[in-house]
């Protein structure tokens, strides 16, 4: 059939063909930059957040577990899951032992670390430190994830809170499990002195006890709580640490250097490329 097709034609359909996909190129191209803008400004926005927070009276939690658990809690408060009463987030860093104080509170408009103290795995995640996790009943483990706090009780360990595990898979079951936070004996630096490591709870984290309340009391109703540990199978499948961040919350942050509107840029970069290279940028109003 094409043979039929006189020359001129054939060179018409060419050029149309070559134009439709320089043209699909750059709008992949354009799509990819803009993309790429806002990842970056997300992770500029969380340094200079981390940088801000001040560890000065307490231990320095590691920059990229500050940096995941902001990530979902950015999603979390995004999407209405979080009380807008306080901007406060606690961190359980297990990838850490449980000799050391690996609980961070933080309240993230103050920039101030509240608590970092002790702070319990499950009996069957691992003796000091934590290396199995499961979010099935009676497994005695400790649950990666986020979850967000609810209300509180009176309980066997005391006032404790109860935790609704957000992520599908790996805590959801949390409120079966009765995974609560709560006070108990053996998280205390004379339990380290005599067994070398801190006492298990069956897959709470549980804190000191006289630190249970007023911790308890500073994170109940709504705010968020990360248990954290490198497993690359909750690193890649959680929903709440992948999910693109639609909005920042305003800190008042390096205003030099994030745009006025945080939420959104005003303007999109689009690239322009021939031949695999760079001839034009234009740069249009945000939609």
């Amino acid at each position: 059939m094409l043979k039929r097709i006189k020359p001129y034609y054939k060179l018409l359909v060419c050029m149309s063909i070559y134009f439709m996909a320089a043209v699909s190129y750059k709008i992949v191209k354009a799509t990819e930059a803009n993309t790429m803008s806002e990842a970056a400004r997300v992770e500029a926005y969380i340094s200079a957040l981390y940088k801000q927070v001040d560890f000065s009276t307490h231990d320095r939690l590691s920059y990229i577990v500050f940096n995941r658990a902001m990530y979902g809690y950015m999603n979390l408060k995004n999407s209405g899951k979080l009380t807008n009463e306080r901007e406060i987030i606690s961190i359980c860093d297990f990838n850490q032992p449980s000799t050391v104080e690996r609980l961070w509170i933080i309240d993230l408009a103050a920039k101030k670390v509240l608590y970092n103290t002790f702070v319990a795995h499950g009996q069957s995640t691992g003796e000091d430190c934590a290396v199995e996790f499961s979010n099935k009943v009676n497994s005695h483990q400790s649950s990666l994830g986020f979850y967000v706090t609810t209300n509180t009780y009176i309980g066997e360990h005391g006032l404790s809170l109860r935790l609704q595990g957000m992520d599908q898979g790996f805590n959801d079951a949390a409120m079966e499990r009765d995974i609560v936070v709560h006070g108990a004996e053996y998280v205390c630096e004379n339990f380290i002195c005599d067994n070398q490591r801190l006492g298990r709870s069956w897959g709470c984290p549980a804190v000191p006890i006289v630190l249970a309340e007023p911790i308890i009391n500073t994170i109940k109703d709504g705010t968020c709580l990360f248990i954290y540990y490198p497993q690359p199978k909750y690193l890649s499948a959680a929903y709440w640490l992948n999910k693109r961040i639609t909005s920042l919350p305003d800190y008042n942050l390096y205003s030099a250097m994030l745009p006025t509107d945080i939420n959104r840029p005003k303007f999109r970069r689009l690239e322009y490329y021939t031949n695999g290279k760079l001839d034009s940028v234009k740069m249009v109003p945000a939609e």
